[in-house]
């Protein structure tokens, strides 16, 4: 574990545009300062930006509502539009209640209007969609950090996620390339001997949400730094983080 971790944010990006490269871009922006990218540190990207550079933006002038669509919308005083695209997003819907609903993505992920996000758009009228594969996103990004840069980095896609019985939003991981998203400590003896039987910590997501910190939800800043924690090498990506219906009591 790490005794000091230093998060600073990537700034100097400005607003990302479909088809920009996020790992040049990042680079870029790092230039040759005292902050430039070293071997072992860890960028983390929002989730926005992602979808951006690949084109996952949803005008809502396309957009044709179907019936259930109008239905919840005009219950929720939301747009009609928008809880079209949330549906086509989701391949299952968890609940829907008070205007909210609560959908499972094809990634897997369980989260509001399936990760389906009016802010920080690049115009009016747009939203933005996942990823279609976030991991494939977070490994294209290390890519080329590692061939411009010359550094061996892991990468975190991170998302805004509310939690069940928690108030506020923490950012979690969506997409990892370069790292184990988890830390497996089952069979490792604490601090006073005893074998632990179930301590299994998310450390991609902790990973994160540390990053959100320097990122912010506004200010156009959507990548930070992470310096510090020694992550282990793995080509797992973020499905180890995803719990198996079967073992999840509250589905």
């Amino acid at each position: 574990m790490a005794g000091r971790l230093e998060v600073f944010a990537v700034e100097g990006i400005g607003e990302i545009k479909r088809g920009d490269d996020l790992g040049a871009v990042i680079v870029q922006a790092l230039g040759h300062r005292q902050a430039a990218l070293r071997d072992r540190d860890v960028v983390t990207v929002a989730q926005k930006a992602v979808s951006k550079s690949e084109g996952a933006v949803v005008d809502l002038k396309t957009v044709k509502p179907s019936e259930f669509a109008l239905r919840f919308a005009a219950v929720a005083a939301k747009d009609p539009r928008v809880v079209e695209v949330v549906l086509r997003e989701s391949a299952r819907i968890v609940r829907m209640d008070r205007g909210v609903i609560i959908s499972e993505t094809r990634h897997g992920l369980i989260c509001a209007n399936a990760g389906v996000d009016a802010s920080n758009a690049a115009a009016e009228g747009q939203v933005t969609v996942l990823p279609i594969d976030p991991d494939s996103s977070a490994s294209r990004i290390r890519q080329s950090i590692q061939k411009l840069a010359g550094v061996d980095v892991a990468v975190i896609v991170s998302d805004s996620f509310g939690r069940p019985w928690r108030e506020g939003s923490v950012n979690v991981a969506i997409g990892v390339a370069g790292m184990a998203a988890l830390d497996d400590l089952r069979g490792r003896a604490d601090d006073r001997g005893r074998v632990m039987r179930t301590s299994v910590v998310a450390v991609a997501d902790e990973l994160a949400s540390a990053a959100q910190l320097v990122i912010g939800e506004t200010g156009g800043t959507p990548a930070a730094v992470i310096r510090g924690f020694a992550w282990k090498h793995a080509d797992t990506g973020a499905a180890p983080l995803r719990r198996a219906s079967e073992k999840d009591l509250f589905r």
